[in-house]
């Protein structure tokens, strides 16, 4: 029961790389995409719930999610009809993603990705992209993700650059000034 949770999380990594073989947008690539989504939703309560919440198990979540984005990212990007403007963007985005992970790396000696409100937001929102392709204005949606998207990598950019030490499982940058006061 102890490894249950991280053994979910190496489940989604598995799983997000599985979507590489299938059609993209098709009834397997789907059942799958789905499966990684419901991985995202157990493995963190299961851990909560059985006490078994760990340094490693959030670290093992974020590089989950960064697997899915990435998969996600490069087997839909032809029908994600990216214009300059918003392929830019969205490398922006990575930047700040990047900049955010080496200052953990250099301030804190380790791999960190905070789970903001902000980042499970973006998330939630960068998952259901593929399911609402066909229902969505696709500029509209995409400006509105990469928004979202820009302004939690802004703020966990901001939190590790203020922060003493790494919590893994800060929710913002608002809770941060709360418990400075």
């Amino acid at each position: 029961m102890k490894l249950l949770p991280n053994c979910i999380t190496l489940s989604r990594i598995g799983l997000a790389l599985l979507l590489l073989c299938f059609e993209p947008l098709g009834p397997a690539f789907t059942l799958v995409y789905m499966l990684c989504g419901i991985t995202d939703m157990l493995d963190g309560p299961i851990a909560r719930k059985t006490g078994t919440v760990t340094r490693l198990g959030a670290k093992l979540d974020s590089a989950a999610d960064m697997t899915l984005a990435g998969t996600a990212l490069y087997t839909l990007y032809p029908f994600l009809g990216l214009t300059l403007g918003l392929g830019l963007w969205v490398l922006v985005i990575a930047m700040i993603r990047l900049a955010s992970i080496l200052t953990a790396m250099c301030k804190f000696r380790t791999y960190g990705s905070i789970h903001t409100y902000g980042n499970k937001l973006a998330g939630l929102l960068l998952f259901l992209t593929p399911l609402l392709l066909p229902y969505v204005n696709l500029e509209g949606w995409t400006i509105v993700v990469c928004t979202i998207a820009t302004l939690s990598a802004m703020e966990e950019l901001i939190l590790l650059l203020i922060s003493k030490e790494l919590q893994l499982n800060r929710k913002g940058l608002y809770m941060h000034q709360k418990r400075s006061s």
